[in-house]
């Protein structure tokens, strides 16, 4: 990466800070590109960032084309995006317009530089996968319709075949066809159609996240991830609320693990055109995890309480099948659960937010 001018979309954010930080350290020149919105940052922004920031917005057209211009990166990521699945649906425009349109500037703007870069990394997510793969009786692999309101009313949590009988949860793979049920889901999908649908003379990896968490996740954004937002809620002495039956379950992935598959990402000859799960190919439940940073926090287990609530279009069971990211990236996640949650409620615990 010694030779790399790397432009990084979101650059100030929970991941592409870190990022910055991996990229220096390697020796590759890089700039930020974030808008630092209020919702993520703040009102008065102004974090430390291991590279030169441009403020501005991914939508900005003149902003993208003189900051691409000025720095000629070699390898663009593209982390901008709006991240919230429940204020997707609330503010469908501004997801749209963020990610899906911000995304097709980017690449206008790449494309009429002298020299484009030769590779785009994009944060897409496992959000387009919406339940994800299950194994029916027959052995075959299917992806469920999204639950139904009704049945999660009646504490029917767990999704079923066409005959109502069981089905097996599994490692989701990337050749399951993706059915996202969320408008950010599908503004990620449209991200990811944009990059492999526009002739460019650059090549580009998708890295399709599932849950990353870790320290510097915002404690201010409502719609960020679900262990801040726990962290948060623990600390203000609130009883945390787990959802269903507490056995939703999530692919928790720690940030610095996730920097790790971004930085072979950018460096891997044969990573180029290639969709790439980034997880553990571990599935932890909800109430587990909240009972883990309960317990770093030193507070009792009866500050968390099972509720039976639900919300329309949340996913049952999410986690990655990594062979792909084994092969191509020679990547594996080396931080258990355990160890990065500690990490995290001790980062908050000791944060000003």
């Amino acid at each position: 990466m010694r030779h790399e001018r790397v432009f990084v979309t979101g650059g100030a954010g929970f991941i592409g800070s870190r990022l910055l930080k991996a990229l220096d350290a390697a020796g590759a020149s890089a700039l930020a590109y974030d808008s630092l919105i209020e919702q993520v940052h703040g009102p008065a922004a102004n974090p430390p960032l291991a590279a030169p920031l441009v403020r501005a917005d991914i939508r900005d057209s003149d902003a993208l084309a003189q900051a691409l211009a000025e720095f000629e990166p070699t390898i663009v990521v593209h982390l901008a995006a709006e991240t919230g699945t429940g204020q997707s649906a609330d503010e469908p425009v501004r997801y749209a317009d963020v990610n899906v349109v911000g995304t097709a500037r980017l690449i206008e703007a790449m494309k009429a530089l002298p020299r484009p870069p030769r590779r785009v990394v994009l944060a897409a997510t496992r959000a387009v996968y919406g339940e994800g793969a299950y194994r029916q009786a027959d052995g075959r692999l299917v992806v469920p319709p999204p639950r139904r309101p009704a049945d999660l009313s009646q504490g029917r949590f767990d999704p079923t075949d066409e005959q109502g009988r069981p089905l097996e949860p599994v490692p989701t793979p990337e050749t399951v066809a993706p059915v996202p049920g969320s408008v950010y889901g599908s503004t990620k999908l449209m991200q990811e159609y944009l990059l492999q649908q526009t002739p460019a003379p650059w090549d580009h990896v998708i890295l399709r996240l599932q849950n990353v968490y870790g320290p510097g996740q915002s404690l201010r954004n409502p719609y960020t991830g679900v262990l801040s937002i726990f962290c948060q809620q623990a600390m203000a002495g609130r009883t945390l609320n787990i959802f269903e039956d507490g056995r939703i379950y999530r692919d928790f992935v720690f940030v610095d693990d996730v920097v790790r598959a971004f930085m072979r990402a950018c460096e891997s000859p044969v990573a180029g055109g290639q969709v790439i799960n980034i997880g553990t190919a571990r599935r932890a439940a909800i109430a587990d995890v909240a009972a883990l940073i309960l317990a770093r926090l030193g507070l009792p287990a009866g500050r968390c309480r099972t509720s039976g609530d639900f919300r329309a279009g949340d996913i049952r069971h999410a986690v990655a099948d990594t062979t792909r990211a084994a092969a191509l990236l020679e990547w594996h996640p080396e931080v258990e659960i355990e160890q990065g949650v500690a990490a995290l409620v001790d980062w908050a615990r000791a944060s000003p937010a």
